[in-house]
């Protein structure tokens, strides 16, 4: 299968970084565990977005209801610990966001420094206050990840601040009820399976535009169905916003997911409100969401590896990128032993 192939080819990539030959017993850790995620890999639904929208049409069920259904198969659980598994999930993002902005959020490499908190105390406006909510907010869950807090992973840690920052700000704004954002996650959730399959989610496949791409696409479908836009703006809003994020690259300084991971997370989000708006006046994609994701994952495989997740290129190669990462990983055991205390002062 090809999802297998792939995350074959994540362990691998994971095996040619500096950071494994620093740090053997934590990459053997993670690369074990992607290994069983291998291992308990189950279809989805549908293998396109083409087959989801036939689906709903033939059906006359909403969007997020095939998802719900695949949940509840899946997981073994009825409608209702879905609905509760999913409103749990939101108030993880929530509690992350509270968090980033109200405690300490200095990560031990030293490269994330409150950043949330500086953003939301400046008293530069850019655009209007919502926007730099957003910013703050995405930055605000991200910056928990990377100081070893508890998030959601959606679809990955390295892209965790993106659907909170959305859905939050989304919320707030529009005056939404908890019910409609359960359901918007649910079509979340949906696009996030359909790209896993149709190219990746992981930055060691296929580069950063698959980790903060797919979530931004996640999160431009929730807006979309959030107020009121039908399943084809909804496709159209995942389309337009992968076109605008196609061969971002993953080269995380030093290996960790902070720089520039952080920082993109606040930029996806931003994507994802554009293309929404874009998707929700009518002005289409074009190009059909399926092909636009298949472009994904052409470009992802043809991606050279120094630019997914290895570290050796982007701005991981930079005599500045090198310097922090000579620093960084001088001491792995002594980061390592210190990561218990931190975590517990979270």
């Amino acid at each position: 299968m090809i999802f297998v192939a792939q995350n074959y080819k994540i362990i691998y990539s994971k095996l040619q970084s500096p950071c494994y030959t620093k740090n053997k017993n934590l990459y053997l850790t993670i690369i074990l565990q992607e290994i069983l995620y291998i291992c308990v890999y189950m279809r989805v639904n549908f293998e396109s977005f083409l087959e989801w929208k036939n689906y709903c049409e033939n059906s006359h069920e909403p969007v997020w209801k095939p998802v719900l259904k695949y949940e509840m198969e899946l997981r073994n659980r009825s409608e209702n610990q879905i609905w509760d598994g999913l409103s749990a999930a939101y108030i993880v993002m929530r509690d992350a966001i509270d968090k980033g902005l109200s405690q300490n959020m200095q990560s031990i490499s030293g490269m994330i420094d409150n950043g949330a908190k500086k953003i939301k105390n400046s008293s530069i406006t850019v655009l209007s206050e919502e926007f730099k909510m957003l910013v703050y907010r995405s930055i605000a869950a991200k910056e928990v990840n990377s100081c070893m807090g508890r998030i959601v992973a959606a679809p990955t840690a390295g892209a965790s601040g993106i659907l909170p920052g959305v859905l939050t700000t989304l919320q707030d704004l529009h005056h939404l009820e908890n019910q409609t954002i359960y359901e918007a996650m649910l079509v979340s959730a949906g696009i996030a399976l359909i790209i896993e399959q149709r190219a990746s989610i992981a930055g060691a496949v296929g580069g950063c535009q698959a980790e903060t791409g797919t979530a931004a696409a996640m999160g431009a479908g929730a807006i979309v169905y959030a107020l009121g836009g039908n399943i084809d703006q909804i496709f159209d809003s995942v389309a337009i916003t992968i076109m605008n994020m196609l061969g971002l690259i993953c080269d995380p300084i030093a290996g960790l997911v902070e720089v520039p991971c952080v920082k993109r997370n606040a930029s996806a989000s931003v994507i994802a409100f554009a293309s929404a708006q874009i998707a929700l006046a009518g002005d289409s994609s074009i190009i059909p969401v399926d092909e636009v994701i298949d472009v994904m994952g052409e470009v992802g495989q043809s991606m050279d590896t120094r630019y997914k997740e290895t570290a050796l290129g982007g701005l991981a190669a930079t005599p500045t990128g090198k310097k922090i990462a000579e620093k960084v990983l001088k001491n792995p055991s002594e980061i390592l032993n210190n990561d218990d205390e931190y975590t517990n002062s979270l």
